[in-house]
């Protein structure tokens, strides 16, 4: 009877993680465009992905900011907002990836940064009530945009996405990245609709006063 029990509880679970998956990605497929396609917004995030260990973005990272670059360079927004995670002092994700893109020739004044972009959940929350981000144009790989895209949408910015898998990653990163994203939607859906949890806040910092 114990084990019936627990199969039961066990089949349900993967039930439940795998329709939250597919009823994530159907939400965002109308919401997905190429970087020559996506409709002008004023604002894109790009959301935080790793630090190696000398500081340096990693490859999943560079590309994110590499994809925000080239839509800021053909016109399709005016500020890049580079959120990520900055808990400890020698990790700093919006540090390592503004430095990238100043590499990459965008100006200094056209980034803002978000240290407290802890989470996706985070970085969309504050996106709306610390930046007063409206509508944007979200920058991460293929398998994380459903998630950050119904995520932001449900937050209240009005936000499209556009994937940035500029190379062709490892298996097993891929591997890793799709199980976790797996888990991590079936968490969206508790945060968005049940414990609906504060992040980190403070002032007011509008991107366009």
């Amino acid at each position: 009877m114990f084990l019936r029990v627990l199969l039961g509880l066990l089949l349900a679970g993967i039930v439940f993680l795998m329709t939250a998956r597919i009823l994530t990605t159907r939400y965002a497929r109308p919401r997905l465009y190429g970087p020559l396609e996506v409709p002008a917004r004023r604002v894109a995030i790009v959301f935080g992905a790793g630090l190696r260990r000398d500081g340096t973005p990693t490859a999943i990272l560079r590309d994110r900011v590499e994809m925000a670059a080239r839509l800021y360079f053909g016109g399709k927004v005016e500020r890049l907002l580079f959120s990520g995670d900055n808990r400890f002092v020698n990790y700093n994700e919006p540090a390592a990836m503004r430095l990238y893109a100043l590499e990459l020739g965008v100006p200094a004044e056209v980034i803002v940064l978000d240290y407290a972009g802890r989470r996706t959940y985070d970085t969309c929350y504050r996106a709306r009530q610390i930046f007063r981000v409206e509508e944007a144009i979200l920058v991460t790989q293929s398998f994380h945009l459903p998630r950050a895209v119904l995520t932001c949408n449900r937050l209240g910015v009005d936000a499209v996405g556009v994937a940035s898998d500029l190379r062709t990653y490892s298996w097993r990163s891929m591997l890793y990245w799709n199980m976790r994203e797996v888990l991590a939607t079936a968490g969206a859906y508790w945060d968005l609709y049940v414990s609906r949890p504060l992040p980190v806040l403070g002032d007011e910092e509008p991107i366009f006063p």
